[in-house]
């Protein structure tokens, strides 16, 4: 993990002087605490001015590749967070054609891409990553995401400057910055417990969509995306389950390779569950020694998985640390709100925190099973979309009986409960399949979200 910061103004009344570009870089020390850096390009009556900061985490090429990093001339430099897991065989056919490399890491690799191809330089990028490349010849500045989104990117346009960074924190150490919490984020945060992309929890200030390009020329700003989801693209030359196992050992086991290339210790995040348990397992098979794992319980029996993730650990012979933890949450707070920046309540915050301080106690890197339950449907909740969706040749009136009946059983106070969770599918049976999963998947749906928003917000609610 890095960050990265940083402006253009084309406006004088807009300039973020070098002072002020340090405290953007301070604010988001956290992020990369082995190094700092900075380019500052004062602006004149033909060219913009440019400020790149940048914190550094040092994984790959940690002697080398200091930020902001730059082509032969100087000419187009980048601030980078984030990691190019193909970066060996992308430097291979940059070196073929010409390009000459200066360091080791993966961060130049996407300096001479860019100068090969232009804005079609993302297509050849397999990773996480956010980053800025401001182009010298063009005046131009380029920010990019990753696919899914897994690195942040926050931006703000004003007159006469596009700011960046890689949290809000930063970007508020601008003077007279404004901060007006946006209310519709407030609803948005309400339903879904966060505030999704491309909105921020403040006004003027937004998230670059995953697999969002933004490109800021002669005060102009641009969006685009630059990769979907192939969902409509289906590959049918599959007959048999088995050839979607090959096929599916195969990716994950290239996946989890690529991501070994590192020249820090690595771990793995291991619950004994069986995506943290597949991906541990496949890291084993590729290393000479055992891998570190790590997992944390509680003192609360029903809500202790340890012994899952001591089996998993000596089926694959992995050097495992755990750790019992009391999470004090009120004490965590201050804490979590402020790596945050934004409401967020999603409460495996509070023990991924703990586990989190508990693994750098050890390792630089960490593989985990994140987005398995979402990608291979693991949630029950999937399951009672089938269901429900099963049940919508039914003709509505018997459907609306259902849900109306639904609401004189009792509520069961255990979350899991399959009386609640029974009650919830029945209450939703009149609804179409998008507001259904919604509901289900909200905190405060339409209904409680009209009760607590005042009337100018209502229109939003539906």
């Amino acid at each position: 993990m890095c960050g990265i910061a940083g402006a253009v103004w084309w406006n004088d009344q807009e300039t973020v002087t070098r002072e002020v570009l340090q405290r953007m870089t301070d604010a988001i020390s956290h992020r990369g605490p082995d190094a700092e850096g900075h380019l500052y390009v004062e602006r004149t009556q033909q060219s913009p001015g440019v400020g790149l900061g940048h914190r550094r985490l040092s994984i790959i090429d940690v002697a080398g590749s200091r930020q902001p990093l730059g082509n032969e001339d100087g000419q187009i430099q980048i601030v980078f967070n984030g990691e190019i897991y193909n970066y060996r065989e992308l430097r291979a056919d940059l070196v073929q054609r010409g390009h000459t490399f200066a360091t080791d890491g993966d961060t130049e690799v996407i300096v001479h891409l860019y100068e090969e191809y232009g804005l079609e330089f993302v297509q050849h990028l397999r990773g996480m990553f956010a980053f800025a490349v401001w182009d010298g010849v063009k005046d131009q500045l380029v920010l990019v995401r990753d696919r899914l989104g897994q690195k942040p990117l926050f931006f703000r346009m004003d007159n006469g400057r596009l700011s960046f960074a890689s949290e809000l924190k930063s970007l508020l150490q601008i003077p007279n910055i404004p901060r007006v919490v946006d209310r519709e984020s407030v609803l948005r945060y309400m339903t879904l417990q966060y505030v999704p992309s491309p909105h921020s929890i403040l006004q003027g200030f937004e998230r670059l969509p995953p697999a969002g390009m933004a490109v800021l020329k002669d005060g102009q700003l641009s969006l685009s995306t630059w990769w979907s989801p192939p969902w409509n693209e289906p590959e049918l030359s599959r007959t048999k389950i088995s050839d979607w196992q090959e096929e599916l050992r195969a990716e994950l086991t290239e996946a989890v390779r690529l991501r070994l290339r590192s020249d820090v210790p690595l771990g793995a995040f291991l619950s004994g569950g069986i995506d943290s348990t597949v991906i541990t397992g496949l890291m084993q098979t590729q290393l000479n020694e055992p891998v570190q794992t790590f997992s944390i319980g509680f003192p609360v029996k029903a809500f202790d998985e340890r012994h899952y993730a001591r089996q998993a650990s000596e089926m694959l012979g992995t050097a495992h640390h755990e750790s019992v933890v009391s999470p004090d949450a009120l004490e965590l707070l201050p804490r979590l709100i402020w790596h945050y920046d934004e409401p967020y309540s999603d409460s495996s915050a509070v023990p991924t925190m703990y586990l989190s301080k508990m693994t750098r106690e050890h390792v630089t890197v960490a593989l985990t099973g994140d987005a398995g339950d979402e990608l291979f449907c693991g949630y029950d909740r999937y399951r009672a979309v089938r269901i429900a969706n099963s049940m919508n040749v039914t003709p509505k009136w018997i459907r609306r009986m259902f849900a109306a009946a639904a609401s004189f059983l009792p509520t069961s106070v255990r979350q899991k409960s399959p009386l609640r969770r029974g009650k919830r599918l029945l209450q939703t049976l009149a609804q179409d399949s998008e507001e259904r999963y919604l509901n289900w998947i909200s905190i405060f749906n339409r209904v409680a979200l009209q009760q607590v928003a005042s009337a100018d917000l209502h229109q939003l609610t539906h």
